[in-house]
């Protein structure tokens, strides 16, 4: 059976006023059986990448074209789709427990009471907070309010996840734990990612496909398939001092190059 296109964009423009931010994109990703993509989306800032991400989002919709999730229209947020921001979006006056239920109980899927706080738990657990789950954000490290975000998210077992350049904020130590949760997340839950970075090396680190945008008005000029498969169980540092990883670093970084020199 043909894997179906998870998202999909035809000759999407999108202007604010009398800015163009992107441009007649286009592209159709594909969702295999239990296999979701990764994909990092690099560029020069304001070329459009948090546009796509709320256009897939359906906080914004295009001026022009067409954005299909599912096969259909997007027209607003849904449950099938969790963002995570670069800010920490937890809720203030709400636990690390509350916060990660919040989402659930606006489903109405039978879940019981129990049911909603056992696997909050357990993602809570899952993502390295055992034992914080009746603190409140501000007790929390800036890494630890983002593996919150990360657990609210997977939680709703969303079919796509948006990342805008979530770890941005943090201390490179904690940056690299983070890359890791979330390459270990997405081999077991396998949803597709779609994640906004500035950082060539975090991009080949995360996905297996990586996109590099134009400047504005925004288009993808490079489609990059070469990355490196993100391994589980292996340390980061390890694999970035691979030589199969430098190069995939280097052909991203030729060509991110070419774009900011107008050659793309």
């Amino acid at each position: 059976m043909a894997a179906e296109n998870v998202v999909v964009f035809t000759d999407v423009t999108v202007r604010f006023g009398s800015f163009t931010a992107l441009r007649k994109v286009s592209f159709a990703i594909e969702d295999a059986p239990n296999k979701g993509e990764f994909i990092a989306i690099i560029g020069p800032s304001g070329c459009g990448k948090s546009t796509i991400m709320n256009l897939i989002a359906g906080f914004l919709t295009p001026t022009e074209g067409h954005v299909l999730v599912g096969g259909k229209d997007v027209e607003a947020p849904g449950s099938d789709r969790g963002m995570i921001f670069q800010k920490y979006s937890s809720f203030p006056h709400l636990t690390v427990l509350q916060n990660v239920l919040f989402g659930m109980k606006l489903q109405k899927n039978g879940t019981t009471a129990k049911g909603r706080v056992d696997r909050a738990m357990a993602m809570i657990e899952r993502v390295g907070l055992k034992g914080h789950d009746t603190k409140y954000p501000h007790q929390l490290s800036g890494g630890q309010q983002q593996r919150v975000a990360i657990a609210r998210t997977l939680v709703l077992k969303p079919r796509i996840i948006l990342m805008d350049e979530p770890f941005s904020a943090l201390d490179e130590p904690t940056r690299i734990d983070m890359q890791k949760l979330i390459v270990e997340l997405w081999h077991e839950t396998q949803p597709t990612i779609f994640a906004v970075t500035h950082s060539i090396s975090e991009a080949v680190y995360l996905a297996d496909r990586v996109w590099i945008m134009t400047k504005a008005p925004g288009q993808i000029a490079y489609d990059i398939r070469d990355c490196i498969p993100p391994t589980v169980g292996e340390d980061p540092l390890t694999i970035q001092d691979s030589a199969e990883f430098k190069k995939a670093v280097e052909v991203v970084g030729d060509a991110f190059r070419r774009v900011m020199n107008g050659k793309g």
